[in-house]
């Protein structure tokens, strides 16, 4: 023990204190707890749906330097597009608007059920591109320029398309 922890004890002693300095006094100590009820809002939650489906535009392109930047042949995720690709490659474009890297509900290598363009051009395509940004709610099919001069149709701005998030059907399995 130091010196100066003895002196303070020396000269400053402990106390010792009776148990009723202790208790509480009567006004406090007769108090009892009482219920308080408490209010607290219930907010119904929204249930999210089994499938999100957008109504947009659809146009259809190509890779040139006129309608993609300057390297045509790559896409915005890093893909390559195949050298004799056609519309059966059904890879896709959409506006910044639906990609979740702006806030939209799509992501690169989502698969979307495309439907309302053509009976050739409806199917399930893979997000692989973006838009310019001046389009909103706006998808482009990739096809090839070849198919688009020997078909008509092929070519085009097509109006109130919808487009939906695939969800694979489960494989069928015997119990």
């Amino acid at each position: 023990m130091s010196i100066a922890l003895f002196l303070l004890t020396f000269l400053f002693p402990p106390r010792t204190l009776s148990v009723s300095a202790l208790a509480l006094p009567s006004t406090v100590a007769s108090l009892s707890p009482r219920p308080v009820s408490v209010a607290i809002p219930v907010v119904p939650l929204k249930k999210a749906p089994q499938t999100l489906s957008y109504r947009v535009t659809a146009t259809t392109y190509w890779p040139e330097v006129g309608q993609t930047d300057d390297n045509p042949m790559e896409t915005a995720d890093g893909s390559i597009i195949p050298t004799r690709h056609s519309s059966k490659t059904r890879w896709l474009a959409v506006s910044r608007d639906l990609l979740s890297k702006w806030g939209g509900p799509f992501h690169y290598g989502d698969k979307v059920r495309v439907r309302g363009i053509s009976d050739d051009l409806d199917g399930v395509y893979v997000i692989h591109d973006t838009m310019n940004r001046r389009h909103r709610h706006c998808v482009d099919v990739l096809v090839s320029e070849r198919e688009c001069k020997k078909k008509s149709g092929f070519e085009g701005r097509w109006t109130n398309i919808k487009i939906t998030k695939y969800a694979e059907p489960t494989p069928w399995q015997a119990s």
